[in-house]
Order: structure tokens, then C-alpha cells, then sequence
């Protein structure tokens, strides 16, 4: 949620639910054919997707690109424990590694590694470029364990709502 807006807690009705729903599925649908989809009228419709997007409720609306379609690549998942622990270390981890395209997906995790990452580099001699100037270049990690996919049979972003 790098420039997005810090979720509010609000209170979500079927309807809320029924178009988060459909715009997961489909991100692309006019307001005309998302209120028919959701059994409302336009106004109706485009006044409570602004209010979701104002709450936070929804971060971004992005296309997703298929990585075969863009070339070959390497998806890596990485465990990072960190040598201090302490928050404002944490943070600075976070901050980094938020910073580098490549890091798809950032998770603080408990119990084991401190971070596990998801990166998306286009060959081996990036990633190792990656870990140079994210982990080895950064005094605070102790330890690094890379897991390489070799094939993805689910990728699905969708949050159950």
C-alpha cells in the first residue's frame, strides 16, 4: 500500500461484499455493467465503489501480467531472518525491500525466518544481484534461504470477502 490510503474499519453489506466480489473477478467492467452484475442501479453502484476506495477497502486496480508472457523469469520464494530484531530494525528492513521492484510480496512472519519475500527477477545472475544489494550488502541479515519455483499451479489474489 505504498500511496494508497490507510484502510478504515467500515461496516460491509451483502451489496459491498457482492461488488468487491465482481471487481475481483473482473476489474474491467463499466459502472453500467457492474451495477447490472450486482443488482443495483449505476449511481447506486459507482457512489459505493468511490466509498470503498476512499476507506482503503480497496488499495489499487491493477491488470496482472502473465510472467510467461513477458519472457522467462525467476519467481523466488525468500526466508530472511535478521541478526537485531528490534522494531525500528524491522522497519528499515521493511523499508528496503518495499523500495525494489523485483520484491512482489513482503510478509513478517512468526514463528521462524523474520521475512518471507516473493521476488520476481529475470534470470539467475539478477537474483544474485538482487541478494547482493538487499542482503548482503545490509549488515543486519543473518541468514538467507531461497526456495526457486519451477512451475505455479495456483496464483489467485483474490481476498474472500
Amino acid at each position: 500500500m505504498a500511496d494508497s490510503v490507510t484502510p478504515q474499519r467500515i461496516q460491509l453489506d451483502a451489496i459491498d461484499r457482492r461488488l468487491l466480489n465482481l471487481l475481483q473477478e473482473d476489474n474491467w467492467l463499466t459502472n453500467q455493467a457492474l451495477a447490472e452484475k450486482a443488482h443495483i442501479s449505476p449511481p447506486t453502484c459507482l457512489r459505493r465503489v468511490k466509498r470503498l476506495v476512499d476507506a482503503g477497502v480497496i488499495e489499487r486496480q491493477i491488470a496482472i501480467v502473465s510472467p510467461q508472457a513477458v519472457g522467462p523469469g525467476v519467481t523466488a520464494i525468500v526466508e530472511i531472518t535478521l541478526e537485531h530484531q528490534a522494531a525500528e530494525r524491522q522497519a528499515e528492513f521493511e523499508q528496503r525491500v518495499a523500495a525494489e521492484p523485483a520484491v512482489q510480496q513482503c510478509y513478517r512472519v512468526s514463528p521462524g525466518p523474520d521475512f518471507v519475500l516473493v521476488v520476481y527477477v529475470a534470470d539467475m545472475p539478477a537474483y544474485h544481484a538482487l541478494v547482493h544489494r538487499l542482503f548482503t550488502a545490509e549488515a543486519n541479515v543473518r541468514n538467507i534461504r531461497t526456495f526457486f519455483s519451477i512451475h505455479r499451479s495456483k496464483f489467485e489474489p483474490k481476498v474472500p470477502v
